[in-house]
């Protein structure tokens, strides 16, 4: 049967993966209890409520007797490293692109990266139902970007298709908008070769991306470029690093539809998953035994962001979580780093451990993820990665645009020049704008959060690393200190409204707190102490029940990436799979005072 590998890219939701869906349904791939479900390759439940991709998926359909390999892609530039990998398994890629947002920071990432790889892409200009859709703008912002990456050849003359996935159809004219998916899958055949690769050739299988399976260990992704792979098949492993190890290949699947099947051969050019060989890693190939002959190696970027994962020690440890000792944690972190190369663990200098990734998002699923499975620990503030070169530090510098209504252009400008952004372009789009800047990764923690306070909900802040640049001046991101309770017990609605005036709260009434647990944000730059747990005295004329009529301003709702970007360097965010708390490293007042007195004498000496 003939191959087309396909790898799918485009910006955060620009539809990927709701093409996916209708590329499946109607090739008729799916089974029964699919039909009507909606983002099937987003199977992850945080994918599902986020909306996102943030795992890179393999699948396959049949189309007029071709085997189409198709792989998901993220769109998040904090899963970039995702995207690096699995393009080697492809032979093209169908570039999505809003038929309204146009170019966005990661489009250009992807398309770059799919150009390195030398691959051919089809344009699909998507959500055409769009009222706003303005096709023409867009392929002439994917012309440009062609040229601005050196594809003038394959600039003049790309080919493109319309499409609406979510209204299930695809054309080649711009003005037909009816129909089904299949114009799409017929330009996939027509537009992409079969890969013309050495089936009786010596094996030559590359990781492209790692799983993990509690029953059988690591599973190796990748594409077979030379020869053919067998289950039981003896082979040669041989690591990035050059270091070789005979195993054994216990079990071999490729993809039908969107699960693994259980197959006894893998010819080349198509992609397979195998499990059974110990130590599997990133870029690894497998040769025959008779000709070693390995792949260049696969690298991925590396991570801007890190954070320190440490055992809960907060008097609720335990209380709440199924898996809290440091082993425990410990493990899980390592099993992640390796299911994903892009994020880096190393020993922490009190015990625990520093995680890097490529951004606060990046790390946030992983806490998510471990939270979710059960696990209580907590982690300290991000801090940016610095890099020396040439002698001299350097730290991380983003490509930003921010798309916002037009009236919060002052606001929005005013808050980035405090960080020491750069603004490079501006654009308007009627009563939207997008602003486009240069600035550095620290400048951006927190960001995501106050543009959406600047404008009001409709700000969006996305991101693309452009590479290193000298250190500038530290940024304060948070101008505001906290407020710290000083007791242990329950929240009271009688406390809460005696200090409103004091800050906002992040806590209800009746909510458990501990000493050391920040509560709220003070209205000044200091941290203050309070007590928030502290009830009505009772007496024979009030009753019992007026506590509960006092009326207190409702508390500040805010996401685990808002708590991570919101973390100073004297906090932790303590993670449970119930809940999210805030507290001081030291929990007790007399000690945080005494280390701030021994911090001003240092200085001063």
């Amino acid at each position: 049967m003939q191959l087309r590998n396909i790898a799918i890219i485009a910006h955060v939701d620009h539809g990927k993966t709701t093409l996916v869906d209708g590329l499946f349904k109607q090739a008729g791939t799916l089974i029964r209890g699919q039909e009507d479900s909606n983002r099937l390759m987003d199977s992850n439940d945080i994918e599902r409520e986020r909306g996102i991709t943030i795992l890179s998926k393999n699948a396959a359909l049949v189309w007029r007797g071709v085997r189409v390999n198709l792989v998901d892609t993220p769109g998040h530039a904090d899963f970039g490293g995702q995207v690096e990998r699995v393009l080697s398994m492809a032979d093209g890629v169908l570039l999505v692109v809003d038929a309204f947002e146009g170019v966005m920071p990661q489009t250009r990432f992807v398309l770059q990266k799919a150009f390195q790889n030398k691959l051919r892409p089809l344009v699909v200009v998507n959500k055409m139902d769009r009222k706003d859709a303005r096709a023409d703008e867009v392929l002439g912002e994917v012309f440009d970007l062609f040229v601005e990456l050196g594809a003038e050849e394959m600039a003049l003359d790309f080919p493109v298709i319309y499409a609406s996935a979510r209204d299930g159809w695809a054309s080649l004219d711009e003005n037909v908008r009816e129909g089904d998916m299949a114009p799409m899958l017929d330009a996939i055949l027509e537009n992409f070769e079969a890969p013309t690769l050495d089936a009786a050739g010596p094996l030559q299988f590359q990781i492209s991306t790692l799983d993990w399976d509690d029953y059988v260990g690591r599973i190796g992704i990748g594409r077979v470029t030379s020869g053919a792979l067998h289950a039981g098949d003896e082979v040669m492993l041989v690591a990035n690093s050059g270091k070789r190890k005979r195993g054994r290949v216990k079990e071999l699947y490729h993809f039908v539809g969107m699960a693994r099947e259980k197959t006894d051969k893998v010819e080349a050019g198509d992609i397979a998953c195998i499990a059974g060989l110990d130590s599997l890693g990133l870029g690894d190939t497998l040769c025959d035994l008779t000709m070693i002959n390995p792949l260049p190696p696969i690298t991925v970027e590396d991570p801007t962001i890190e954070m320190e994962f440490m055992v809960n020690d907060s008097p609720f440890a335990g209380k709440e979580g199924t898996f809290v000792t440091s082993r425990q944690v410990q493990e899980r972190i390592e099993r992640a780093a390796v299911i994903d190369p892009a994020l880096r663990v190393r020993i922490g200098p009190s015990g625990g451990y520093l995680v890097a990734g490529r951004g606060v998002l990046h790390l946030g699923i992983l806490i998510e993820n471990m939270r979710r499975e059960g696990y209580e620990f907590a982690v300290g503030s991000p801090r940016v990665l610095l890099k020396e070169i040439d002698g001299k530090l350097h730290e991380p510098i983003e490509n930003a645009r921010v798309d916002l209504p037009e009236e919060s252009m002052g606001k929005v400008i005013e808050f980035f020049g405090k960080r020491g952004a750069e603004i490079t372009d501006m654009t308007r789009h009627g009563s939207r704008a997008s602003l486009f800047l240069r600035v550095s990764t620290a400048g951006l923690i927190g960001a995501r959060t106050q543009i959406l306070t600047l404008t009001r909900g409709e700000g969006v802040l996305t991101s693309l690393l452009a590479g290193y640049g000298p250190k500038g001046q530290d940024i304060e991101t948070r101008h505001n200190g906290v407020l710290v309770c000083s007791d242990t017990g329950q929240a009271t609605a009688y406390s809460l409204a005696a200090l409103e005036d004091r800050g906002v709260f992040f806590v209800r009434p009746g909510v458990s707190i501990y000493e050391g647990m920040i509560v709220g944000e003070n209205n000044k730059d200091n941290d203050i102490t309070i007590n928030v747990v502290r009830a009505k005295k009772m007496s024979n004329i009030r009753s019992a029940n007026k506590d509960f009529t006092e009326k207190i301003r409702g508390a500040r709702e805010m996401s685990l990436e808002q708590f991570l970007e919101y973390l100073d360097t004297d906090e932790l965010l303590e993670v449970t799979p119930l809940s999210l708390r805030l507290r001081k490293r030291q929990l007790q007042e007399k000690v945080r005072l005494r280390a701030a007195k021994s911090t001003v004498a240092s200085g001063k000496a």
